[in-house]
């Protein structure tokens, strides 16, 4: 028996970082807002004749192998697949992954790739399939990974797909879709990818220890990036285009202040490309510092601007917005 099963990444439009526990929870509406995209998180499970388990990675060509579940431990190599196996008790099988964005693209990769394996996992063991129950395997278990807090708006498009509004409370956190039309948005933004990876654990868990030693400038930060994400928000659900790209941009004006190296110089100079080639805004995706950033402008300056960051030595990649989110088959 096989079963596939893959999930969306996603672009972070505005109000990312600040979805990490318990930031939010100092930032009375803290929201984020974000977009599922076509590059998607692959996850095949086939049978074997045996009850062992072996787990292999295309993207980081590394494998592992146990002869049962007891024997994945997380401490050697692929320690997210080998403790997602673990929690769901996996026997007799061989797993699978590949992505199709970007290592390190800052788009939401491994959180995709996580909420694909959890499905897949879930559907074959017979564990519950419920939407909540996998974001909260795929948070916790991905934790564990990595060893710092994660963040919650990742998981969501990856489970629902969409433009959506992360509505983070005290109380709970609720996913908002925006009625916003994909093409017209899809078209005001070029994707492309830096070259160099970045490592978000190590640049947010900075800040994460920043803000809760009180850093007040850190503080003032977030309340701005809060304030420009409910802007945004606002102005898609309004269809002002124009606004819209203010408000990214004014985002990355704040964002930039959180961290040194949350932009670089390779960064600053593609940006500085794509707006004398048309765009209006730009940010980087995730944590910065490498990955992917996005230009917006608008549709008809969309060529030259994938043009401009390709000539400054980027990879445009090609996508559209994603309306559906996890997919077992």
């Amino acid at each position: 028996m096989r079963i596939a099963s893959s999930a969306p990444t996603r672009i972070d439009l505005a109000g990312g970082t600040i979805d990490i526990w318990p930031l939010f929870l100092f930032h009375e509406g803290a929201l984020t807002v974000n977009a599922a995209i076509s590059l998607r998180a692959h996850v095949e499970l086939d049978d074997r004749a045996d009850n062992g388990i072996d787990i292999r990675s295309i993207d980081t060509n590394q494998q592992v192998a146990a002869s049962a579940w007891t024997g994945l431990d997380g401490a050697g190599d692929l320690p997210l697949l080998s403790l997602l196996a673990r929690h769901y008790r996996l026997h007799g099988a061989s797993l699978t992954t590949r992505g199709e964005s970007p290592a390190g693209a800052g788009i939401g990769g491994s959180s995709a790739m996580t909420i694909a394996v959890c499905g897949a996992l879930a559907r074959r063991q017979g564990a519950s399939e419920d939407p909540e129950q996998l974001l909260r395997v795929a948070m916790n278990v991905e934790c564990q990974a990595i060893r710092v807090p994660t963040g919650l708006q990742d998981y969501r498009p990856a489970l629902y797909g969409g433009v959506a509004a992360i509505e983070l409370d005290v109380d709970a956190t609720r996913r908002v879709a925006l009625a916003v039309d994909p093409a017209e948005l899809e078209r005001r933004i070029v994707l492309a990818y830096t070259g160099a990876p970045r490592n978000s654990g190590t640049n947010n868990w900075e800040i994460i220890k920043k803000h809760i030693d009180g850093d007040r400038d850190i503080f003032d930060c977030f309340e701005r990036i809060r304030d420009t994400a409910s802007h945004l928000r606002r102005t898609l659900e309004r269809g002002d285009w124009d606004g819209v790209g203010r408000a990214i941009a004014l985002e990355w004006e704040n964002r930039k202040r959180l961290a040194p190296g949350v932009t670089t110089p390779t960064i600053d100079s593609l940006m500085a490309r794509a707006r004398a080639a048309g765009a209006t805004a730009a940010k980087v995706c995730g944590a910065g510092g490498g990955g992917c950033l996005f230009c917006y402008g608008p549709p008809g300056a969309r060529t030259a601007i994938a043009e401009a960051l390709a000539a400054g030595g980027a990879r445009v990649l090609e996508y559209h917005i994603e309306t559906e989110g996890l997919r077992i088959g």
